[in-house]
């Protein structure tokens, strides 16, 4: 069956209910029929204008405060980013037939960014439930008592909705500092690693509520090689935060004790089943020997290591892929592998933030991991995590943590 082709425009000017589009300096930019229509204005006489000069306030009421708080909401989504709901709204009409004349109309708007490429709000869709008719619907003997009783009480239900979504929205900023602060204490900077330079990078996913459970350790290990390891937490927020604490220093402290990669994420893996919202934790864990170069590792269903040998060519190392913690049923060892490298080499861990997006498949994005590698093959490793955190995160910051280590070999 053909896929249909979707004339957008056509779309909008049809959508049900009034729905205009206006630019952060709250210029109209389009207006659907209904909206055309329900507020006696045409397209002509909106678009290229300021709203406040095609819908200028009622001179004639001093109590009018309709463009002020249509105005505050829609400059609170440009600065924000964020979706604004407004208490319901009088705000008067001048009849275009008759200049002087003013209509009551009673409005429940809602503003919401449009984002453009680099991430900035380029577009406020303005959305307007008119609810004139239910007002006057109480017309009759005592009507205007009834109005303005219902009035007031759709007034003060819409102000109750604004007010708890505020204080929603400052407890999840709350907790998002308060897991930024988790993550910070057990991500600390790497400790010596000899002659070999690593550098790391922690970046938070964007959103109030999207901070994740994304780790990466660095351990020296027993007759002097190194464990490198990545991994990351279903879910967000201070629960994967804090789950995530107490895999990495599970894996921390059996890294030490095992006798390979893959030995060590079978004790995880083990003690994982025991950890609420550890299940299908995703993390891969690398042993480093110095004196044979060789790289031995193991993943428990996470992206593969990157290895980029001194002239530029990228091996993903992806032969010792397993599922997540927790996903079998039943226990099984691990696999593992082993890759050689030379002297040069650098080695890339990371979790998917770095990678994977929605609209493509996975290889695309180890594709442009692998030709940004090569790209900035003759650069630092500091200097090379802030290149790759350029190259592959969207302009406006990713939905998704991303850890990443950088370790020349």
């Amino acid at each position: 069956m053909r896929k249909p082709q979707i004339d957008y425009a056509a779309v909008f000017r049809a959508l049900p209910g009034m729905v205009a589009l206006l630019t952060p300096e709250l210029v109209y930019a389009d207006a659907n029929d209904d909206f055309v229509r329900l507020s006696g204005r045409t397209r002509e006489q909106l678009v290229g204008r300021y709203i406040f000069d095609v819908f200028p306030e009622n001179p004639n009421d001093p109590a009018a405060a309709g463009m002020r708080e249509t105005e505050t909401s829609m400059l609170r989504t440009v600065d924000t980013g964020e979706r604004d709901t407004m208490a319901l709204l009088r705000y008067d009409i001048e009849d275009p037939a008759r200049p002087g004349h003013w209509q009551e109309h009673y409005w429940s708007p809602v503003n919401a960014p449009i984002l453009g490429s680099d991430g900035k709000v380029a577009l406020i869709a303005h959305r307007v439930e008119e609810v004139t008719d239910l007002i006057r619907a109480f017309g009759g003997p005592g009507g205007d008592n009834r109005a303005r009783a219902l009035e007031a009480e759709l007034y003060n239900r819409a102000r109750e909705l604004q007010e708890v979504n505020e204080r929603l929205r400052a407890a999840h900023a709350r907790e998002r500092e308060v897991a930024l602060a988790l993550q910070a204490a057990m991500l600390p900077p790497p400790g010596p690693t000899g002659t070999h330079r690593a550098a790391v990078r922690y970046q938070p996913a964007v959103g109030a509520l999207n901070v994740c459970g994304d780790w990466y350790d660095l351990v020296d290990m027993p007759g002097g090689s190194l464990a490198v390891a990545v991994g990351d937490v279903v879910g967000n927020g201070l629960a994967a935060a804090c789950v995530m604490g107490q895999l990495r220093s599970a894996l921390s402290g059996a890294t030490r004790l095992a006798g390979s990669p893959a030995q060590a994420l079978d004790a995880l893996d083990l003690y994982a089943r025991s950890v609420e919202g550890a299940e299908s934790t995703t993390v891969v864990t690398t042993f480093i020997d110095w004196d044979s170069h060789t790289i031995t590792y193991s993943c428990a269903g996470h992206p593969p290591p990157a290895l980029m040998h001194p002239d530029g060519t990228v091996i993903f190392l992806d032969q010792a892929t397993d599922p997540p913690l927790g996903a079998r049923p039943e226990r099984a060892p691990r696999p593992q592998a082993r890759m050689s490298f030379t002297e040069g080499s650098i080695l890339v861990l990371y979790t998917d933030g770095l990678i994977e997006r929605r609209d493509e498949d996975i290889d695309t994005g180890l594709a442009r991991l692998a030709d940004s590698l090569a790209h900035h093959r003759h650069t630092a490793p500091e200097a090379l995590a802030d290149a790759l955190l350029t190259d592959l995160l969207p302009p406006a910051g990713n939905t998704d943590d991303t850890a990443l280590i950088v370790l020349r070999l």
